[in-house]
């Protein structure tokens, strides 16, 4: 993440300086870049020189104080709140007054970042979508102590990236990562439940909804445990409300590190194969024929989905168009949620929750106060 934002920085020539502690994975970041880079020159879509020029915007760092004189510094470590709050503290102590600085967390709260900071008001999130250079969405997080002007300022800067930026609220998983939790959960509750396989259920989401890629593929893609890891977060940061609750099939994946792509095997077994092709994790294989039908897979998860940002728009986290922004050029949605929700029928949508709340007795399946006056 931290490499493909340089790049979207440097490709709009701004002056970059690239740092991590450790200066082995600076390289290495780098290395890769080139590569990409290259290749992007010999299929014609930058030119050889442009692509030299990107390289060359880039200045590796050895030691956090070289940012000493940057104007915008954005933070893409691990989603860890007491790391990422040292990182700040010891950046406050090198940078000028006037330098902005930014996290890309996923998930973890602004304000409590921020909270810390003797200059609280010059902190924002400014959150890509993975990979960076690709997504053209940007989630622009104001915390409680964000100096006003900041979110609109950052918001004209990502334009001048190229990007689309929106406006959030400082809420768990802003809009995308909490709106999209039910496509993660709701797939890995069929699962569990042994009603489908992944493939089935991916099956399902592609075939029906137009989706690129299923969840489970998608979880794969992402990382199980960066996946696993935004669940928590937002499920604890929300008082432990159920409709969030992560999946012990997905807990039991982490521990056994079988993590998607990055290791070979995930919810498919990528190993002995080339990266574009998969095949079923023997493990994850069901005796079981499908005992829910495609249409009914498919239902469900998109009403947990739009019911999400039905919700969304109650709390006033984004304006409409903003939300359904958000889900297409963050996620790859095909369709923004609120707009699919009146062309399948929010009374229909009321209908499969209220079913589904009726079968589980749980709190997870419970609906907007609004979706029945939509």
């Amino acid at each position: 993440m931290g490499i493909g934002i340089a790049q979207v920085a440097a490709t709009a020539n701004c002056e970059v300086f690239l740092y991590d502690a450790n200066f082995s994975q600076t390289e290495k970041s780098l290395k890769n870049l080139k590569t990409t880079l290259n290749k992007l020159a010999e299929k014609g879509k930058i030119s050889t020189e442009k692509s030299l020029e990107i390289f060359n915007q880039i200045k590796p760092c050895q030691e956090i104080k070289e940012l000493k004189d940057c104007d915008l510094v954005i933070e893409a470590i691990i989603e860890d709140k007491e790391i990422k709050q040292n990182v700040f503290a010891e950046l406050e102590t090198y940078v000028s007054e006037k330098c902005i600085l930014g996290s890309n967390t996923s998930s973890i709260s602004i304000t409590s970042l921020q909270a810390e900071l003797k200059k609280p008001e010059r902190f924002i999130g400014i959150h890509f979508f993975n990979p960076a250079p690709l997504m053209p969405l940007v989630e622009v997080i104001p915390g409680l102590l964000t100096e006003n002007d900041l979110a609109q300022e950052i918001v004209d800067f990502m334009k001048s990236w190229g990007k689309s930026p929106i406006i959030a609220k400082d809420v768990p998983g802003f809009i995308v990562n909490r709106i999209a939790r039910p496509f993660y959960g709701e797939a890995l509750r069929i699962v569990e439940e042994n009603l489908a396989t992944p493939e089935q259920v991916d099956d399902a989401m592609k075939s029906l909804g137009n989706f690129k890629m299923g969840p489970f593929e998608l979880m794969d893609l992402i990382g199980i445990d960066v996946n696993f890891s935004v669940t928590k977060t937002v499920y604890q940061d929300y008082f432990f409300d159920p409709k969030y609750k992560p999946s012990l099939l997905q807990q039991r994946m982490n521990e056994a590190k079988l993590l998607g792509r990055k290791t070979g095997k995930g919810f498919y077994d990528y190993s002995e194969q080339s990266q574009e092709s998969r095949t079923e994790n023997q493990y994850l294989k069901t005796e079981n024929q499908q005992l829910i039908t495609d249409n009914q897979i498919f239902m469900r998860i998109i009403s947990m989905l739009i019911n999400e940002a039905v919700e969304a728009k109650r709390l006033g986290i984004a304006k409409d168009e903003d939300i359904e922004t958000a889900m297409q050029k963050g996620v790859n949605y095909p369709k923004g949620l609120l707009n699919w929700g009146k062309e399948i029928g929010y009374p229909k949508i009321s209908e499969v929750l209220q079913n589904l709340y009726e079968e589980y007795q749980e709190e997870r399946y419970r609906q907007s106060p609004i979706l029945k006056k939509l």
